[in-house]
């Protein structure tokens, strides 16, 4: 039996036709198909912006210790951050109770820096710090912002030390909850204290 190829050739060029819209894809597809590649070629396509810098997040207390240089307790004074109480100290780091240090602020390029609070002068505070190894003389900064800070409130043991912000926050002294998240982290001194002498 003869078959006409007049007859099934408009049957072939549809199949055909549906094959490579499929294989190119639609206008609204969500990717474009890639580009061939080519030796030599140039991109066109310009870089994408350098990302500006963002804090790491500590989860606990305990987390802040193990990663600080120097934890301590203290407030601002006319010569800088006078310390009070040394929780916990690098072995090299030679700060003892009754010195003053440095504070430096977060680089401006931080992304999170427009929201960080200032420490003022007089604000009892537990600091969680790394030491800046750029400067000339010992400086210091608080472990991403707000997350090292802690205000302080009454004294002894049981005086109440609250995360200075409630985003940026621990949410717990050495396991994360979760529920907490956001709301702010409150504990006191004493447990501060046990977590630096162990952490």
């Amino acid at each position: 039996m003869a078959v006409d190829l007049r007859r099934t050739l408009p049957w072939w060029a549809a199949v055909l036709a549906v094959v490579a819209l499929s294989a190119c894809g639609t206008a609204d597809s969500a990717e474009p198909a890639p580009a061939p590649a080519t030796s030599g070629a140039v991109a066109t396509t310009p870089p994408p912006a350098p990302a500006r810098g963002k804090l790491r997040g500590y989860g606990t207390v305990q987390q802040l210790t193990e990663a600080a240089d120097l934890v301590v307790r203290g407030e601002v004074g006319t010569a800088g951050f006078r310390v009070d109480e040394v929780l916990r100290a690098g072995t090299d780091s030679g700060v003892r109770p009754g010195a003053s240090i440095t504070l430096a602020r977060l680089d401006a390029g931080v992304a999170d820096m427009a929201n960080m609070s200032t420490i003022e002068a007089g604000q009892p505070v537990v600091l969680y710090l790394s030491q800046d190894a750029g400067a000339a003389t010992p400086t210091y900064r608080t472990l991403s912002g707000d997350f090292g800070v802690f205000d302080v409130t009454g004294s002894g043991d049981d005086a109440v030390a609250s995360t200075r912000s409630q985003a940026m926050a621990v949410t717990g002294l050495r396991t994360e909850d979760a529920t907490a998240s956001g709301h702010g982290f409150r504990t006191t001194l004493g447990q501060l204290r046990a977590v630096a002498q162990r952490p």
